[in-house]
């Protein structure tokens, strides 16, 4: 029996949590010599494309809550214009071999570099002392195991930083089970347009999972902050578009409920991904995911979100998953 692109990502989501439970485990060594290269220098300059930059963007803020001089870049534009002075150089790259980090390598500026990757044998685990992923190479066409694994990478290394990270280990062994996600993912299904929206630490979050909604399903997705949305895009709602909101607790829910409750008064009903453990927004679409902070609640939210949009766009796509005109690994800048 031939296997569908469904079975592929089931097949990646069903080891996640143990291979990222794997890696920050066996990332002690690596992460302590990143850390220390890091707090000497004091500035970071996270460093990818595709979904690898959204994981980076999402541990952003963490690396500055540590004290670090934290900018996530996309690397192809980071190229063209870099910011100057010293910083470490983190390469975001799970194949290794992206087109984009190729390019970087062989015009490497000087200044201390490290790598994220799930390939030791690639030529960015080669070149570039790494904090490597547990697991062989992801085979889905959009970035879903990876994504856990690469949190993993980024707690390993906050850390080492001495970063607080309350509820991270417990989130790594997963879930027990997932909420009912059929009415939401029948939200997503009947779009002909998405936006999925975070707040703080979680929009990085946001913004992968739109990625990888417009990557699977073939529609035009946003991933916006909830203030950039409110200033303008707010517009395009109408009975056609599918609002997606994370809402945490403290800064990672600010204000998602007004917004999410104008859309209700507006006539429409959007999905709220809820752990902040307060009341839901009423006339809202909840699914409930159990409430926490930080990183841990980025793991918790994880699953849920996949779920519903690998499952929406088995609903639009014949054979999701396999993409028409792109590869895995693209060669991208060196092509």
């Amino acid at each position: 029996m031939t296997e569908t692109g469904l079975d592929i990502i089931d097949a990646e989501l069903a080891r996640q949590f143990p291979d990222a439970a794997k890696t920050f485990a066996n990332a002690r060594e690596a992460a302590g010599r990143a850390a220390r290269d890091i707090r000497e220098t004091g500035r970071l300059h996270l460093l990818a494309i595709g979904g690898s930059h959204w994981v980076n963007r999402l541990a952003e803020p963490f690396y500055r809550q540590a004290g670090i001089d934290a900018t996530a870049h996309v690397i192809s534009e980071y190229m063209r214009a870099s910011l100057p002075g010293p910083a470490v150089r983190l390469l975001t790259s799970q194949s290794g071999a992206s087109g984009e980090i190729l390019r970087y390598l062989d015009t490497c500026p000087e200044g201390p570099l490290v790598g994220l990757t799930l390939s030791c044998d690639s030529p960015l685990g080669q070149r570039v002392p790494c904090v490597t992923g547990h697991g062989p190479a992801e085979r889905s066409y959009a970035a879903t195991r990876s994504v856990a694994i690469t949190i993993a990478q980024h707690a390993a290394i906050l850390k080492a930083l001495g970063a607080d990270l309350p509820g991270f280990e417990t989130a790594l062994k997963g879930p027990d089970g997932l909420p009912d996600t059929r009415e939401a993912t029948g939200v997503l299904a009947g779009a002909r347009a998405a936006v999925f929206c975070g707040r703080g630490n979680l929009q990085g979050l946001a913004d992968g999972i739109a990625l990888a909604f417009m990557e699977l399903a073939r529609v035009p997705v946003l991933g916006l902050e909830a203030g950039m949305f409110r200033h303008g895009p707010f517009e395009l709602v109408d009975e056609t578009t599918a609002t997606v909101f994370f809402r945490g607790e403290g800064p990672e829910g600010d204000n998602v409920d007004g917004l999410a409750a104008e859309l209700v008064d507006a006539g429409f009903r959007p999905v709220v991904l809820d752990f902040s453990g307060l009341p839901p927004v009423a006339g809202a679409l909840t699914v409930p995911v159990p409430p926490a902070r930080g990183l841990a609640a980025a793991l918790h939210a994880l699953p849920v979100a996949q779920r519903i949009v690998v499952d929406a766009a088995d609903r639009l796509v014949p054979d999701m998953g396999r993409p028409l005109r792109s590869t895995k690994i693209t060669s991208g800048e060196a092509a």
